[in-house]
């Protein structure tokens, strides 16, 4: 998928032209630029970064001093590129937007992370750019995140309309298992306590916690480790901001569900720079 993103990028911006002002200015000059990083964070996407420049001119030269989920300072010189300055040019761009957003979630990731001191796994959500998934969860686990499924097709997860309109949690899941036998993990999502008590007595493996204030989450935790212990895994969800979960990871869940990580990145700040 990367592959047909890049082709998509680099038509959208040379429309198979090319780059007007650069074709014209420079013709065999090369040199030499950094990437730099302009902020604190976690980097994510030196393949795709790499892939930019060569996709226009496999001479390039591009050597990162980073790897993926490693922590970035501002000022740190991240990776160098060498090449026609035509051909630095015109991937630069498409290069750095890659690179940005992928880091931008890493970056964001890592303070999710950090703010439960690992006692809670923090999972991304289905909230991502068509086409980007893939990478946007990569990012994720750069930053040290968890990745929730990664589509429709790789676990069951019995939602509020699921459970309206089939007519109750007990029969949603037994319609599930009828098809699916144990082939799949199926969560149930729950608005409130007698919910869980019905997931519960249904046979879920995971139960969502959705959009519940932070006490009954506590009761709920509590309900589900008294009846299974461990066995049945809970999962935080609904309005889970940076602020918010130091206190819901106190409750005990073992997952929180953060759709933030992907819907509402800030892309991480790089410069491309000559080198003096």
């Amino acid at each position: 998928m990367f592959e047909k993103l890049l082709e998509m990028a680099f038509v959208e911006d040379l429309n198979h032209v090319g780059d007007v002002t650069s074709d014209a200015i420079f013709d065999e000059e090369e040199d030499l630029y950094w990437l730099v990083a302009r902020q604190d964070g976690v980097l994510c996407g030196v393949e795709f970064f790499t892939s930019a420049f060569h996709y226009i001119d496999g001479a390039c030269e591009v050597t990162f001093l980073f790897t993926d989920g490693q922590a970035l300072k501002k000022g740190a010189k991240v990776a160098s590129i060498r090449g026609r300055i035509a051909t630095l040019l015109k991937a630069e761009r498409v290069a750095l937007n890659f690179i940005a957003h992928l880091s931008g979630i890493a970056t964001q990731t890592r303070l999710y992370v950090d703010a439960v001191q690992g006692h809670t796994k923090i999972l991304d959500t289905r909230k991502t750019l068509p086409g980007w998934r893939e990478m946007q969860k990569y990012a994720v686990r750069c930053g040290g995140g968890t990745n929730h499924r990664m589509g429709l097709h790789d676990m069951v997860m019995i939602k509020d309309n699921h459970i309206d309109g089939v007519g109750g949690i007990a029969q949603a899941v037994d319609r599930v298992r009828g098809k699916w036998k144990d082939r799949f993990k199926v969560e149930v999502e729950t608005r409130n306590l007698r919910e869980v008590e019905e997931a519960l007595e249904a046979g879920a493996d995971v139960i969502m916690l959705d959009n519940m204030d932070t006490a009954a989450m506590a009761q709920a935790v509590d309900l589900i480790h008294d009846r299974v212990h461990d066995r049945v895994k809970t999962e935080a969800s609904g309005n889970m901001t940076l602020d918010r979960i130091p206190e819901v990871s106190k409750t005990g869940v073992d997952y929180i569900s953060v759709g933030a990580l992907t819907h509402s990145v800030t892309v991480f700040d790089f410069s491309l720079r000559k080198m003096t």
